[in-house]
């Protein structure tokens, strides 16, 4: 013990052993959200998507029902998603006075090995271990280490408590062989204060691992890449025998590998949105090789547990600083992914697209009104001569008006109802008025100045019955269109309001 005073080692373990949790007040920033979340309930209450003049066959009231119907879908999903939070929330709670740290990488990481190797560390310095495993929702307390193996053997969450305060969470990898695996790891990963990611020096930085920690590295969480199994099988000849021995890769290499690790993983957190201060500068390590040399000073330190124990102490601060908000960041996260996601990646979308259906759909009306009052002319106008002549001998303008009138609510009724089908509309027509009574048809003069009175007439009729039919139809589109912007400019507002909140990368603007 006397080699390791004053080391890298004993100081992290006496620092973290020495780490304060202060009191969390975060009963006003939790109300503050369900506040908020309340609120925006309120609103998806007063939001209709109806129009009482379209049937219910109509592609837009069909399209309005589906949207009515996915945003019933999807806030009782948010009932279900807040519920799966709840394990990961008891795991934190339960683990308060800890700080938690989540082990993380693709299967054959050796997270593991990594986890048993720091616990073996602790125990030598003293410290108490208490491995746990998480089943069914419940923290199981295991006799031993973890096992290690050339394959993933994590079948489920598991744990080590390093003394007093830390916590390591070996997890199943994310890229797990079982998607049960990998379902556990996500229900689960809320509850860590920071994450290490652990990567293979024989494929390091494999970037497209991080794609699974997107949404805990958007939270702020410090990330800490640790290029794991850095060293290399060489032969020396002993003896005259050829043998095998493992060594650590030489300084130069690791440098370059974590030089090329950060690189990369700057650039793809870059692409995911995540903020350039969660990346940590990577460290190498090699478990095998420090113990293959006896775990002296000199073996822990070339096997890069030096610098290790520097990086975790540097991510010590961030990681009390998340626990610190933990709940309210854990809710926050709930209500900005999954309820304020689900609104602005699908219901917002779906009334966007229903905007532009109507806008559609009024330009649509107009181009049908003026068939629709083409069509008519033409079904009428070709008849008047046959009822000019049924009408010839009665002298009776009036008669003849009526017949006229009666046939163009016939034409009507055939024309608008297919052009303007799934409309509820009221076909009121004007009847047809011609000159004063008491001029003989018989007469070719009056024949044909009643004809034209007749053709005016008609074509006025015509043109005021399918414009009142079409502004029915504009009525109808627009009273849509109103439920569907108050809709958007409610939805809209109530997202702003949440992103208020997270103006402050800290988040301190949510649990002051």
């Amino acid at each position: 013990m006397s080699t390791m005073a004053n080391t890298p080692e004993l100081r992290f373990v006496d620092t973290i052993e020495a780490a304060e949790f202060l009191a969390r007040d975060v009963a006003a920033a939790q109300g503050r959200l369900n506040g908020w979340f309340e609120r925006l309930s309120a609103e998806l209450d007063a939001m209709r998507l109806a129009s009482g003049g379209l049937r219910g066959d109509h592609p837009l009231a069909v399209r309005a029902g589906a949207i009515d119907t996915r945003l019933r879908e999807t806030r009782e999903g948010w009932a279900r998603q807040r519920e799966a939070l709840k394990p990961a929330q008891a795991l934190a709670d339960l683990l308060d006075d800890k700080v938690i740290l989540l082990v993380f990488g693709k299967f054959n990481a050796g997270k593991s090995s990594f986890c048993n190797f720091l616990a073996q560390r602790f125990a030598l310095h003293g410290r108490p271990l208490q491995y746990f495993r998480v089943e069914g929702g419940r923290v199981a307390e295991i006799a031993d280490g973890f096992r290690e193996g050339a394959t993933e053997t994590t079948a489920q969450l598991q744990g080590v408590v390093l003394g007093e305060k830390l916590v390591l969470l070996d997890t199943p990898g994310m890229h797990s062989v079982t998607p049960e695996n990998a379902a556990l790891t996500q229900r689960y990963t809320d509850s860590a204060d920071g994450v290490l990611w652990l990567t293979s020096s024989t494929s390091p930085g494999q970037v497209q691992e991080l794609d699974e920690l997107a949404r805990e590295l958007r939270r702020n969480k410090p990330l800490l890449p640790v290029v794991t199994r850095s060293d290399v099988i060489e032969e020396d000849e002993v003896d005259g025998e050829i043998r095998k021995r493992l060594r650590n890769k030489t300084p130069e290499n690791r440098a370059l590998q974590e030089s090329d690790v950060h690189a990369r993983a700057a650039r793809k957190l870059e692409l995911m949105s995540v903020a350039p201060g969660a990346l940590r500068q990577p460290v190498s390590i090699s478990c095998h090789a420090a113990r293959q040399e006896g775990l002296e000073r000199e073996a822990l330190r070339d096997a890069g547990f030096d610098r290790l124990y520097e990086a975790l102490l540097n991510i010590v601060g961030p990681a009390l600083q998340y626990k610190q908000r933990q709940p309210v960041e854990m809710l926050f996260h709930h209500l900005d992914e999954n309820v304020c996601g689900a609104l602005a990646g699908e219901i917002l979308p779906r009334l966007d697209g229903l905007m532009a259906d109507l806008d559609d759909e009024k330009a649509a009306l107009v181009r049908r009104k003026a068939q629709a009052a083409n069509a008519m002319w033409r079904g009428i106008i070709p008849t008047l001569p046959a009822l000019l002549e049924a009408h010839a001998e009665s002298d009776d303008p009036r008669g003849l008006c009526d017949a006229v009138s009666q046939r163009l609510l016939e034409v009507a009724g055939r024309e608008l109802s297919r052009r303007f089908a799934g409309h509820v509309v009221a076909m009121d027509a004007a009847p047809v008025e011609v000159g004063p009574p008491g001029f003989s048809a018989a007469e070719p003069s009056a024949y044909e100045r009643l004809y034209a009175e007749l053709e005016a007439s008609v074509g006025a009729a015509v043109e005021n019955l399918a414009g009142d039919v079409l502004e029915q139809c504009l009525g109808h589109v627009g009273e849509l269109a109103l439920g569907a912007r108050n809709a958007q400019d409610r939805l809209r507002a109530c997202l702003d309001g949440l992103a208020q909140m997270r103006l402050d990368p800290a988040r301190e603007d949510i649990v002051s």
